[in-house]
């Protein structure tokens, strides 16, 4: 096992890569989210059950975690690289300013689904600076490290433990 970086050398990092998942049993409704951070050459895992939850809410989730670790851990770190398999996720940039002007509300005037984890979202992608990446979900192991595989691995392992 390999110490943490000194703190003077973590200061002088500024990025890092966020790898994220969520699953949930659909008849149970419980879910997990994993999220790995990539910071130099440090991995940090964060992983989580949520109960009476669905796919997308445990999605935001890894994600809205991660974000909330960071700031309070690494507040030296603005830029980060989002890697996730959700389109859902993914998409929830480019539609801020739809969501947003209208008061996260459907046409209909319905609350938009997950309202609460997609505004939590968008406010706490705000104080990064990111890039998205959409990666193809359920990759098979292969040769090359692969972290998004490793956070659906664990994500999944998590639902599984708490529905038997």
């Amino acid at each position: 096992m390999r110490l943490p970086l000194p703190v003077p050398l973590m200061e002088k990092i500024s990025e890092l890569d966020l790898y994220s998942d969520g699953s949930c049993h659909v008849q149970y409704k419980v879910g997990g989210w994993a999220a790995i951070l990539c910071i130099s050459e440090e991995k940090i895992v964060l992983s989580g059950m949520v109960p009476a939850s669905t796919n997308n809410r445990m999605e935001l989730t890894a994600v809205i975690k991660a974000l909330s670790y960071i700031k309070e851990h690494f507040i030296h770190i603005r830029n980060i690289t989002i890697y996730s398999d959700s389109q859902y996720v993914i998409g929830l940039p480019e539609r801020k300013e739809k969501l947003v002007a209208a008061g996260f509300l459907t046409k209909k005037g319905n609350q938009i689904p997950n309202a609460d984890l997609v505004n939590e979202l968008l406010e706490a992608v705000g104080y990064f600076s990111v890039v998205w990446k959409k990666i193809k979900a359920h990759q098979k192991a292969g040769s090359a490290i692969n972290y998004n595989r490793e956070a659906d691995m664990l994500a999944r392992k998590i639902v599984r433990e708490n529905t038997l």
